[in-house]
C-alpha cells in the first residue's frame, strides 16, 4: 500500500528521545508512513524567527497535511508568540482531544474507573492572545468567543461520542459570571444537543464542574470546554492516570492535523535516556487513526497496554509506583521501554480493556450552519479615559455635563464595577475609568460618538479606547456594570 507522507518534528529537550523511541515502535508495528523531518522551536528561535517556525517547515507542513510533534521549549521573555498557538491557528486546528484513561492497578491511580475524553475548542477564548495596556495601572486582555466557532467544537465533541460510542457529552463554562461569552457557548451547547437525542447531555459551571472532575471523574464521559478551561481540564485529568506523561493530543481541522504530546520538552531530563514516550506514542496512534491506519493503530496500543501490565515502567512511573507502596516492576530507560513495546506487538492485555479501532474510522468532519444574530441597531458608547489623580465623583459630574443631544450619560465604572452615581463609595479605582452613554437604539450615529469624543477632549480628557453598545435583533448585545 502507499505510504502517507508526514510531517516530523524531533523537537527541544526530551523530544529527540521520545520522537525516536515512539518512530521507533509504529514503524516496527508496520506503520505505512514516510516521514519528512524539519526543524523548529528553540534552535530557530534562537535564529531570530519569533514564531520557532522557518518558512521552509511550513512549506512541508502544508504540503503533508500530517504533523507528528515532539515538545517545543519557547524561550523566557517577551517577544516570542507560542509555537503550538501559531500552528493551531495557522492550520485551522480548531479541536484538542485528548483521552485520559486509568490503567489502574498496573499504573497505580486514585481513580481506578476513570476514562474521560476532553475535547478543548483550540483556537479563541483567551487563547487569543490580544492584550492591550490602556494606562499605567490598566491591562486588558479580550476573551473571544464566536458562534463558528463555538458550534465547530461543540458539534465536533457530539460526533466524536457518537462515533466512538461514548454515552454522554458534559459541557462546562462560568456563564453565571461570563453571561455573554460563556453564556454563548452553552446556549449553543443546549441547541446542539436537542440534535443527539441519543446522548447524555450536561453542563457544570466550571469550578464545580473542575473539583467533580477531580474528585469523581467516572461520573464523566467526553467533556467539551472553552479553550483555556480546556487547557487546565486536560492537563489535570491526564495527570491523575498517573503520569502527564502519558497524555497524547490530537489537534484537528478541516484539512490538517497535529498530533503532539501533552507535556512539554521537559530540558532537566534531556539526554539522560529516562523519558517517558508514551504521550507521545499515544498521539501517535491517534495519528495513525486518523490516517486510516486503525490496524496499526490497534497493534500499537494493545502492545503498549501489555508493556504496562507486565509493569515495565519509565522513571516518571516507577516513582508513582514507588508513593503506593509497589515495588514489583522493572525500571528501564526510554529506548527499552521502547524495545519493550516493539516486543510485544502482536499481543494482547490480559486484564485492561484492549484497544479496537476496527468500525472507529476517522475523525469527525464538521459544518458550521449557524451565524448569529442579524439586526444590529447601535444603542451607545462605553469610553474609556485615562484619568490618574481623579476621584470618581469629580470625574462624573464633569462627564454628566458632556452629553449631546443623542448620547446621555448613564454611569462611570471602573473595573466593571460602577462608581457614579456612587451606590458603593468605598470602590477601589485605579487610573482607567469607562463612561456609559446611552441613547435611543437605532438614533445614534457615528457622528454622535465623534461629537462626544471631541467634548471630551475639550474638557481636557485622554480617552483611550471606545466600544461600541448595540442591540442584536432587539436583545442588549453588551453586559452592565456590577451595581448598574
Amino acid at each position: 500500500m502507499e505510504k502517507v507522507k508526514i510531517t516530523v518534528a524531533k523537537g527541544d529537550g526530551i523530544g529527540p528521545e521520545i520522537m525516536d523511541a515512539t518512530l521507533d515502535i509504529i514503524l516496527a508495528a508496520g506503520a505505512r508512513i514516510e516521514p519528512e523531518f524539519i526543524t523548529v522551536g528553540e534552535e530557530i528561535y534562537k535564529k531570530g524567527i519569533t514564531t520557532g517556525i522557518p518558512p521552509e517547515a511550513w512549506e512541508v507542513i502544508r504540503k503533508n497535511k500530517v504533523f507528528l510533534k515532539a515538545p517545543i521549549t519557547t524561550p523566557q521573555g517577551g517577544g516570542y508568540k507560542s509555537l503550538n498557538v501559531t500552528i493551531r491557528k495557522a492550520l485551522g486546528l480548531y479541536a484538542n482531544v485528548r483521552p485520559a484513561r486509568s490503567y489502574h492497578p498496573f499504573v497505580p491511580s486514585k481513580y481506578p474507573e476513570m476514562d474521560v475524553v476532553v475535547i478543548r475548542e483550540n483556537e479563541e477564548d483567551l487563547y487569543s492572545g490580544i492584550e492591550y495596556q490602556m494606562s499605567p495601572q490598566n491591562i486588558y486582555a479580550l476573551k473571544v468567543i464566536t458562534y463558528p466557532g463555538s458550534e465547530r467544537i461543540i458539534r465536533f465533541a457530539f460526533e466524536y461520542a457518537k462515533l466512538y460510542g461514548r454515552k454522554s457529552v458534559t459541557a462546562m463554562t462560568k456563564d453565571n459570571i461570563l453571561k455573554m461569552t460563556d453564556g454563548l457557548f452553552h446556549k449553543i451547547f443546549e441547541k446542539i444537543g436537542e440534535e443527539y437525542p441519543d446522548i447524555e447531555k450536561g453542563h457544570w459551571i466550571i469550578d464545580i464542574g473542575m473539583a467533580k472532575l477531580a474528585t469523581k471523574p467516572e461520573w464523566f464521559d467526553v467533556v467539551v470546554f472553552p479553550n483555556l478551561y480546556g487547557d487546565i481540564a486536560s492537563d489535570m485529568v491526564v495527570e491523575m492516570t498517573g503520569s502527564v506523561g502519558l497524555g497524547g493530543s490530537a489537534n484537528i481541522g478541516d484539512e490538517y492535523a497535529m498530533f503532539e504530546a501533552v507535556h512539554g520538552s521537559a530540558p532537566k531530563h534531556a539526554g539522560k535516556n529516562e523519558a517517558n514516550p508514551s504521550g507521545l506514542l499515544n498521539a501517535a496512534i491517534m495519528m495513525l487513526v486518523y490516517i486510516g491506519q486503525g490496524d496499526v493503530a490497534e497493534k500499537v496500543e494493545n502492545a503498549w497496554l501489555k508493556t504496562l501490565e507486565d509493569r515495565i515502567f519509565t522513571y516518571d512511573l516507577a516513582r508513582r509506583a514507588k508513593e503506593f507502596g509497589i515495588t514489583d516492576f522493572t525500571q528501564v530507560g526510554t529506548r527499552e521501554f521502547a524495545q519493550a513495546v516493539i516486543d510485544r506487538l502482536g499481543q494482547k492485555p490480559q486484564h485492561l480493556k484492549p484497544a479496537s479501532y476496527a468500525s472507529a474510522g476517522r475523525f469527525p468532519k464538521i459544518k458550521v450552519t449557524l451565524t448569529g444574530g442579524k439586526d444590529m441597531v447601535l444603542k451607545g458608547v462605553d469610553i474609556y479615559i485615562k484619568a490618574p489623580g481623579i476621584s470618581a465623583e469629580d470625574l462624573g459630574k464633569k462627564l454628566e455635563g458632556l452629553s449631546t443631544g443623542a448620547l446621555k450619560f448613564v454611569i462611570l465604572a471602573n473595573r466593571g464595577q460602577k462608581v457614579y452615581p456612587a451606590d458603593y463609595p468605598g470602590v477601589f479605582t485605579t487610573d482607567h475609568f469607562s463612561a456609559r452613554f446611552e441613547g435611543e437604539p437605532g438614533k445614534v450615529t457615528n457622528d454622535d460618538i465623534k461629537e462626544l469624543l471631541r467634548r471630551i477632549e475639550e474638557e481636557g480628557l485622554e480617552w483611550t479606547n471606545v466600544e461600541k453598545l448595540y442591540y442584536i435583533d432587539g436583545e442588549r448585545a453588551y453586559t452592565l456594570a456590577q451595581g448598574q
